[in-house]
């Protein structure tokens, strides 16, 4: 056959394959979630993620120095507390969970970089993400509490603040409370797109953080809506979010793509605990090759536009790219 253009000749090693490829990655845009809880000498395995655990300070260090170790360079933390109540006091107190790992990880590796989730939910009684007036979520109310845990967060050394809360306003809030208090160099990743999901099931048992009554559908984003989150990630982007999040990542690649078309700001995705879990479950069955599925995942969202990646698989990812598997 007489064919002038073979994209086959593109594709005959690998070196060619690396060379002409689109999408590329790199470790330092990875992003892992962390849980660490009140008590003492704890490490405790989360059964619905395994290999993910809960670490109290004292063990904290170990995943430090291992994420370090592989050249993972950025970490998110998210508390667990042995008290909650009504009003999520822990989320923003001086001696709260999340204020206390800073200070001991700022201290014991200050190389790293820390973002804090900023909500309500893993601190609150209910298990909602903000104040309750009935068994509704009170938007105005809440605001002002996610302003005070994103300020507690910055001024026991985080890096920067996520907030995840997904109520009305909360990123004018918190952009307004840290500049007043000097820290206008501190940069806010919204979780600007969060759709109310099942793919969050295994974390709210990592976190304790699931409801005691309802759902979150009045705050989160309906799941057929793709309009609807372009506003959310343009209001937010308007209210001073230096980073934009499409969550869950894997069934809203669609969104990561949109997202990045429409605004001029930096998005990440997250690939959530469910995304995780399957992948983890499937190959405990000898069902799939885990290492090529979490790679291919991670690709997909670069793909689709992600510049970072939030995932319980950074360490993974870190040695793959390391060793020429992906990147």
């Amino acid at each position: 056959m007489d064919l002038l253009k073979r994209p086959r000749r593109l594709r005959g090693g690998d070196s060619i394959r690396r060379m002409v490829r689109e999408t590329r990655m790199d470790k330092s845009s990875l992003i892992y979630p962390m849980f660490v809880m009140d008590g003492e000498d704890k490490v405790e395995e989360i059964p619905s993620m395994p290999g993910q655990y809960r670490y109290t300070l004292d063990h904290m260090g170990e995943k430090l120095q291992r994420l370090s170790d592989a050249g993972v360079g950025s970490v998110m933390f998210f508390g667990i507390p042995a008290v909650k109540d009504a009003m999520g006091s822990q989320a923003y107190a001086d001696d709260g969970i999340v204020q206390r790992a800073l200070r001991r990880a700022k201290e014991e590796f200050p190389g790293l970089y820390y973002i804090t989730d900023v909500c309500m939910c893993e601190y609150t009684s209910h298990g909602h993400c903000g104040v309750l007036c009935g068994h509704d979520v009170e938007n105005d109310a809440t605001l002002d509490l996610l302003a005070r845990t994103a300020l507690s967060h910055v001024q026991a050394g985080a890096d920067m603040v996520a907030p995840s809360d997904m109520m009305d306003g909360r990123i004018l809030a918190i952009r307004n409370r840290l500049d007043e208090n000097g820290f206008k160099e501190t940069p806010i990743m919204s979780y600007a797109v969060k759709y109310a999901s099942a793919f969050y099931g295994p974390f709210r048992e990592a976190a304790g953080s699931a409801p005691s009554f309802g759902d979150r559908k009045s705050y989160q984003m309906d799941p057929h809506n793709s309009r609807e989150g372009v506003k959310e990630a343009l209001l937010d982007v308007d209210e001073g979010a230096d980073i934009v999040m499409v969550k869950p990542a894997m069934n809203y690649l669609d969104m990561i793509t949109r997202v990045r078309e429409v605004t001029n700001v930096p998005v990440a995705a997250y690939s959530t605990s469910a995304e995780y879990a399957m992948v983890k479950a499937a190959a405990a069955n000898d069902w799939v090759d885990e290492e090529r599925i979490m790679c291919e995942m991670a690709v997909s969202a670069y793909r689709a536009g992600a510049q970072i990646y939030l995932t319980y698989y950074a360490k993974e990812l870190a040695k793959c790219m390391d060793e020429g598997r992906i990147g």
